[in-house]
């Protein structure tokens, strides 16, 4: 069972550890991070690939994609 913690109490809970642990704490969550990222950008891709072969989208430039956001 998961249950939401207020940020307040993590960061107080973060200030009782020895300053080794709270560096280990900041290099887990920075990996923590990057790996979210890193799955995001995945589903990113896959929607946009399935999007192009379900004919939703379509090749273009960067000249097209610069001059449709500068619209």
């Amino acid at each position: 069972m998961h249950t939401e913690t207020p940020f307040a109490e993590v960061l107080e809970a973060v200030d009782q550890l020895s300053l080794d642990d709270q560096q280990s704490v900041v290099e887990i969550l920075r990996s923590r991070i990057i790996e979210q990222r890193r799955n995001d950008l995945v589903a990113d891709v896959e929607e946009a690939e399935a999007e192009f072969r379900a004919g939703k989208a379509v090749p273009r430039s960067a000249r097209q994609l610069i001059d449709e956001i500068l619209g």
